[in-house]
C-alpha cells in the first residue's frame, strides 16, 4: 500500500502528518516505511535521523549510486523505517527533467525494497515538480493536509486537478484517500468555514478529526521524535492517534 501526502502549498503540516501518522501506524503492529522526497530532509530529522546518517539517501537511490534496501533506516519507534532524504535531492529535480519516462522512477527503483513493508508513506515536496509526480505515479492513494485557511482552498483545487492529469496519463488506479484539516483552530471562525466549504466539494473524503494548532506538536521535531514519544497526553497526540484509526477504516487495514 503506497500513501502519498502531498500538498504544494508549504507550512501545511504535511510532514509532520507523515511523521506522526507513521508512527501512529506502527504503533498500531504495521511495517511502516516513509519515504522522505523532500530535499529539506524534514521527515528524516523528525523521525530522528541526523544529517551525518544520511550518506545513503534517496538521491543515491534515484542516481543509482545505492540500492534502496541499503539506504533504509530503522527508527527508534519499533515498525517504522525511513528512507532518508537531504539537499542533494534537490538536484534530481533537473536531473529528472531529461530522463526516459521519468515519472517512474520512484516505482522502478524502490518498488523492490519496500516489499517486506504493510504501507509506505511518500512526504512529497511542497511544490507539484518532478519528485511530486513520481510520488503520485506510485502511489496508490493520495492523502492531503490542508490548513484551515482561504488560500489553502485555492491551492486544494489546483492539487485535485494535478491528480486528474496523473489518473488520466501515469497512474490511472490512483485515488484521493481523503483531506485532513490541520492548524485547526475552533475559535477560528475562519477555520469553520473552510470546513464547511471542504466539506461541502468533497463529501465523504474529508477526515472528521481535525489536526489542532498544538505547541508539542511543533516541539516534537526539535527533539526528533513522534508526537506520541513527546508528550503522548498532548491534544496533537489524541488527534493523530484519531487520524491513524480513521486512516487504517479508509485502507481496511488492521493492525497486529
Amino acid at each position: 500500500m503506497i500513501l502519498a501526502l502531498a500538498n504544494q502549498k508549504g507550512g501545511v503540516g504535511k510532514t509532520t502528518t507523515a511523521v506522526n501518522l507513521g508512527a501512529g501506524l506502527a504503533r498500531k503492529g504495521l511495517s511502516v516505511l516513509v519515504v522522505d522526497a523532500d530535499p529539506q530532509g524534514n521527515a528524516s530529522t523528525g523521525l530522528g535521523i541526523r544529517g551525518d546518517q544520511r550518506a545513503a539517501n534517496l538521491y543515491g537511490v534515484l542516481a543509482e549510486q545505492v540500492p534502496a534496501s541499503a539506504a533504509i533506516i530503522e527508527t527508534a519507534q519499533p515498525g517504522l523505517s525511513v528512507l532518508p532524504a537531504n539537499q542533494d535531492l534537490a538536484a534530481m529535480e533537473v536531473e529528472l527533467v531529461d530522463a526516459e519516462q521519468r515519472q517512474y522512477s520512484f516505482k522502478e527503483r524502490l518498488s523492490e525494497a519496500v516489499a517486506g513493508f504493510d504501507i509506505v508513506l511518500i512526504d512529497c515536496p511542497p511544490a507539484l515538480g518532478l519528485l511530486t509526480l513520481n510520488g503520485l505515479s506510485w502511489a496508490d492513494h493520495v492523502l492531503v493536509p490542508l490548513q484551515a485557511e482561504f488560500f489553502a482552498l485555492e491551492g486544494l483545487a489546483s492539487l485535485l486537478k494535478t491528480l486528474d492529469r496523473v489518473k488520466r496519463g501515469a497512474n490511472p488506479a490512483l485515488t484521493l484517500l481523503g483531506v485532513v484539516l490541520t492548524m485547526y483552530d475552533r475559535r477560528n471562525n475562519l477555520a469553520q468555514q473552510v470546513e464547511q466549504d471542504v466539506n461541502h466539494h468533497l463529501r465523504g473524503r474529508v477526515f472528521k478529526v481535525q489536526i489542532p494548532r498544538n505547541v508539542r506538536l511543533s516541539e516534537a521535531p526539535s527533539h526528533g521524535v513522534p508526537i506520541f514519544d513527546y508528550d503522548a497526553r498532548s491534544l496533537g497526540a489524541q488527534a493523530y492517534e484519531a487520524l491513524t484509526g480513521e486512516v487504517m477504516d479508509a485502507l481496511g487495514l488492521k493492525g497486529a
